[in-house]
This record gives structure tokens, sequence and C-alpha cells, in this order.
């Protein structure tokens, strides 16, 4: 397996994914797994080197040569990774690569090089592996990828770093956990915010990570008045996540675009907190079978403040419920039907 980053040098659900997969894998006694990513490895992983430079030197970085007797190559990453040689090339497609530089602000050139490099190794690759229908559907629509080709295996959720709690009593607060880029729609839940207050004053909303983003969305909270009710709080870890979700009275994943499923919304259900999702990609997949009402469309700052007032007046699903529903998505699970596609792929 090769990724971009290792979880403990960049925070973030594709090196979290990567991870988790990587550490069911390793507990399975059918397939022996090896990984690589920049930064801090986890346990038996391997590290490329620092997540620093230009990229074409983490590019030349991350070409070295798989273990001896490698039979399938899974890539996390489109252009990160050894050349498969005589491996079978599995790669995995978390989103748009291309499309979310151009949402970023990157020039044209750039944005055209990239579709030109995805859609070489996508096309390139023995079998693809998304997390839901929505991001199939972009790989055959956007890359003209072979469907017959694409395996859909949703990811799983660590059911013991994220234990469920009672909601805690005092002032409801409401948890959003998103890099601070564009596209994961920050900028709608502030908009929605004024509304959430209206009816719930006493509400608090904490906005956990960091980003691009991050200081014209302060400008957009002093711009609605709400500075006091509203906590930048920045990027923690893996402890201190857990202690937000267990403050929290509810989530909310507000994207605006290319979300592949959306662990957060799993980590949330698995800590016992509802979270409020948009209609964006796979994130309704995490909750339709739970409560499809926690579902809005997306940029819709109305519907969301609605959403949002009514989850945190009682209209959301019990603790229990959400922990329960949360153990339908097991590592363990999506990692045994990962080896099963490995060793379909190198028959």
């Amino acid at each position: 397996m090769t990724g971009t980053t290792w979880p403990g040098s960049s925070p973030g659900g594709l090196p979290r994914y990567f991870a988790d997969l990587f550490a069911a894998l390793r507990r399975r006694t059918d397939v022996a797994t090896s990984a690589a990513a920049f930064g801090e490895p986890e346990a038996g992983g391997t590290s490329w080197g620092p997540d620093a430079g230009s990229t074409l030197t983490r590019v030349r970085a991350s070409r070295r040569t798989p273990p001896e007797g490698t039979d399938v190559l899974d890539r996390h990453f489109a252009l990160f990774g050894p050349a498969p040689r005589r491996a079978s090339l599995v790669t995995h497609f978390h989103g748009p690569w291309a499309q979310e530089s151009a949402a970023a602000g990157e020039g044209r050139a750039a944005v055209a090089l990239k579709a030109l490099v995805e859609r070489a190794r996508y096309c390139g690759s023995d079998r693809l592996v998304v997390l839901s229908p929505a991001f199939a559907d972009v790989l055959v629509e956007r890359y003209g990828a072979d469907r017959s080709r694409v395996a859909i295996i949703p990811p799983g959720v660590d059911l013991e770093r994220f234990t469920a709690s009672p909601v805690p009593d005092g002032p409801p607060r409401v948890l959003c956990v998103r890099r601070l880029e564009r596209r994961m729609g920050i900028d709608v839940l502030l908009s929605a915010w004024p509304a959430v207050l209206a009816r719930r004053p006493d509400a608090r909303l904490d906005v956990v990570g960091d980003g691009a983003e991050r200081d014209a969305l302060r400008r957009r909270a002093t711009d609605l008045g709400i500075t006091d009710t509203v906590t930048f709080v920045g990027s923690v870890d893996d402890a201190e996540l857990a202690r937000r979700y267990a403050a929290s009275s509810v989530t909310v994943v507000p994207s605006q675009a290319w979300e592949g499923f959306g662990l957060v919304a799993l980590e949330s259900l698995a800590s016992g907190r509802a979270p409020v999702v948009t209609d964006i990609g796979g994130l309704p997949d995490a909750v339709r079978d739970l409560a499809p009402d926690l579902v809005v469309p997306a940029g819709d700052a109305e519907a969301l403040a609605h959403r949002l007032a009514t989850a945190l007046d009682g209209a959301r699903p019990a603790p229990e419920a959400c922990r329960a529903h949360a153990g339908r998505f097991s590592w363990d699970v999506a990692a045994g039907r990962h080896a099963a596609l490995y060793r379909a792929v190198a028959a």
C-alpha cells in the first residue's frame, strides 16, 4: 500500500483511512501487507521521508522499489508510489485531484496536467476502489473508467478510539471537524449560524481543523457578529478529538463537493453523536439507514440552520442508536473485502 502522508504528520480523512485500513489488514493472516507514505509512520509502516519539498521531489522519493515478492500494489494517491513492475495495480479513488486543485485556485495548466495524470493512472489500473456509489459514478463519467473494474468498499471506523457517552448538560454545542477549505462548506455553516442562534441563543459552535480558508472564515464570523459563539479550535490530536466529540450535542458535515464518504460522520456516530450532513457524494450513505432526515441540501444555509436547531431541540437519534449504527462499519469487514480483492486481482 502507498499513501500520501501518515496521520501523525498530516491530520485528515485520507491519512487516517490509509493508516486504519493498513492496521486492519495487518491483523489478517491471509495477506501480508506493507505500507509506505510520507511523515512519521504508524506501527509496521515505513516512510519515504518528511512531508516536504516540491511535488516532483516527493514523486521521486515515493518511487522506491516495493518489497520483493509484491503481488499487488495498492495506491491511495495516483501520483505517489513505485511502478507496479510485475505486480497487479489497484488504485483507490478518494476524489478528483485536478478539480479539487481548481477549486483551490490553481492555474489552468497545473489543473490540466493533474487531470492527465489522474486519467492515465486510473485507466492503467487493474482494479479501482471507491468508498461509495457516488464516487463510482465519478470515475466512470469523468475519467472513463470501466465500471466492471470498480469495487465499492465502504470504510470502517475505530470503535475503540471513539466511545459513546451521554450528551452532556449545559449549553448545546455543535461540532464541525473539517479542513478549512472552500469545498468543505464552513462558510455556509457560518451563514446558517445566526438562524440557529435565533432559536437557541445558548448554542455554541466549535470548528476543529485548519487550512487555507482560516483567515477568511474568521473574518466571515466577525462580519456576521457571531464570534462570541464560534470557536476556531485548529488542529487537534486523536485524544483531543475524542474529547471534543464527547463534549458536543450534535455534529455537522456541511461539505459542498467531492465527499467520497465522510469518515468524520462515522467518527461522530461511533461517539454517539448524530451528524447533520449534506447530500454530497457518499455522505448520505453514512446516515441514511439511521435517520434520513439528517441529510440536508448542500449550500442551503436555511435548511442547515433548521435541521441543526431541531437536532439541538432533541430531534436526533439517541447516542445508543448512533453507536449501534456505527458498528455496521467495521474495519475488519473492510479489510476482508480488500484482501478478497487482492487475491482476485493477483490470480
